[in-house]
């Protein structure tokens, strides 16, 4: 594979990109800086000197001769170079003195410095090529036709020192960035290392293997991408085993009723039974067509919500009449279970949702409630809307409670509680929540040893609009829908 198409080339070749980046900028900003520096510093000095010399012979009255050159100002200009220049009427230089009269001064007729001296008052400063060396000059015209006095110092040495920085830090960038590609290219691979553990666990869990954890404790993105893939490891193993436990489970549910229906069409076909056992039978067959028909229905409830294509309504109704049917619907039930069922109407509440859903939602939650907790519990219907703008419809119970460690769970598909009636699918709370989700609103749970109750909570209708369509003409305090009326 090619490097660099790997994170860790590619990580690598960013990391040299940053360092010669930096490399070249640090060159950039120092080695011309530094050379800056340098001749400044040069041509601060020479109008310095410049500046003394000229004060000196000023006070003494000297002529500008060579005498003066050699006896006064070469010393005080030492190792810079003086040289006099006086001015033709062509406006050519003529130099008169010099301190270094062996050397030919045919290119400093035209010195660009002590031309530039001539039209100003005080010293000039500049640098200049001269062949192929580099000087720092200062000159000081005497008046606009002259003399004109410079200072000439070579910067051989100021650019030697420069050249040595040059290669000290070409040398020094070049072993950073051999450094930098064979560091980088180490973190880069452990970095991807790191990312190919995760490749593989993703890899593990799409195939159904659960069980090995995902492991990563560093504190950065990796390791909370890893956390992650934990937390949803632990969640699709825990999914994973309910879905086994409900195959299970629902395999067995299907396989009782549908041999008791085998069981009792068998036996009524006998014309030996007498009417009461044939009753019976009949009676029988009803009750496990029935937990036939209950799980067909929330396995379709469930497609549906899974699909999208649970259509809810929102307008107003009556919540209150919701509780009265519940509490009548399931009267019998209770009674037959040895259970209370008591309705607790708390004002008139108006609620915005879908009141079919808002019923089968409490339909889901009574019944529950009635199947798990133990003989002689009584379970209260709450109907109230509180000061938040809310409408709430409660199913209380006093029975034993849910345990900590499970309430987390009890929305969760499939989940049941250990030591709890078996004939439940594990899916009636779970559509129970995705139905309120629906409608805006949502399913709270709080238990206790003694108080347990789930409760709907759905946004409520501050304008009422339906409050009353259901009562009884007539009679203002009785508060009976029409439909419970046809039941």
């Amino acid at each position: 594979m090619n490097p660099l198409r790997t994170v860790g080339g590619r990580l690598a070749l960013a990391l040299l990109l940053v360092v010669a980046g930096a490399l070249a900028i640090v060159y950039v900003g120092v080695v011309p800086s530094y050379q800056r520096s340098l001749v400044n510093s040069r041509l601060v000095d020479l109008g310095h000197t410049l500046q003394s010399i000229m004060d000196v012979s000023r006070t003494r009255g000297t002529t500008l001769d060579q005498a003066w050159v050699q006896d006064d100002a070469a010393p005080l200009a030492e190792p810079a170079r003086v040289v006099v220049f006086h001015v033709l009427s062509s406006g050519v230089l003529l130099d008169v003195a010099d301190s270094n009269s062996g050397n030919s001064h045919d290119m400093e007729r035209t010195d660009p410095v002590a031309l530039r001296a001539l039209g100003h008052h005080g010293v000039v400063r500049g640098a200049i090529t001269r062949g192929e060396e580099h000087y720092a000059e200062a000159a000081q015209a005497l008046g606009p036709q002259g003399p004109v006095v410079l200072l000439s110092s070579s910067l051989h040495n100021d650019f030697q020192s420069v050249g040595v920085v040059q290669r000290r830090v070409i040398v020094a960038g070049a072993i950073a960035t051999v450094f930098a590609i064979l560091l980088g290219y180490a973190l880069a691979t452990l970095f991807a290392r790191r990312i190919r553990r995760l490749e593989s666990a993703a890899e593990r869990i799409a195939g159904g293997r659960f069980d090995e954890p995902v492991l990563d404790d560093a504190p950065d993105e990796l390791g909370q991408l890893a956390r992650a893939f934990e937390r949803m490891r632990l969640q699709l193993a825990s999914l994973d085993r309910a879905r086994r436990d409900f195959i299970a489970n629902a395999s067995h549910e299907l396989r009782t009723p549908l041999f008791s229906l085998g069981g009792f069409l068998e036996l009524l076909t006998s014309e030996e039974l007498d009417q009461e056992t044939r009753a019976e039978f009949m009676n029988e067959t009803r009750e496990q067509v029935s937990r036939l028909q209950k799980l067909a229905t929330d396995l379709l409830d469930l497609s549906r919500l899974d699909a999208g294509r649970l259509a809810v309504a929102r307008e107003s109704f009556d919540l209150g009449a919701v509780g009265e049917l519940l509490a009548i619907e399931f009267g019998p039930q209770a009674a037959a279970v040895d259970h209370e069922l008591a309705l607790d109407l708390r004002g008139a509440v108006a609620a915005l949702g879908d009141e079919e859903r808002t019923l089968q939602v409490g339909r889901l939650l009574v019944e529950n409630a009635l199947v798990h907790t133990p003989p002689g519990t009584t379970v209260t219907v709450v109907v109230e809307a509180d000061n938040r703008g809310e409408a709430r419809l409660s199913v209380v119970d006093d029975g034993p409670g849910i345990p900590a460690e499970a309430q987390p769970h009890v929305f969760d598909r499939f989940f049941r509680l250990d030591g709890t009636v078996a004939a439940g699918s594990g899916l009636g709370l779970a559509i129970a929540r995705e139905v309120a989700e629906l409608m805006d609103g949502r399913v709270e749970l709080r238990s206790a040893p003694g108080a347990t109750s789930f409760t709907l909570v759905l946004p409520a209708d501050a304008f009422g609009h339906t409050l009353g369509a259901g009562m009884r003409e007539g009679d203002g305090a009785e508060r009976v829908p029409r439909r419970i009326a046809q039941v």
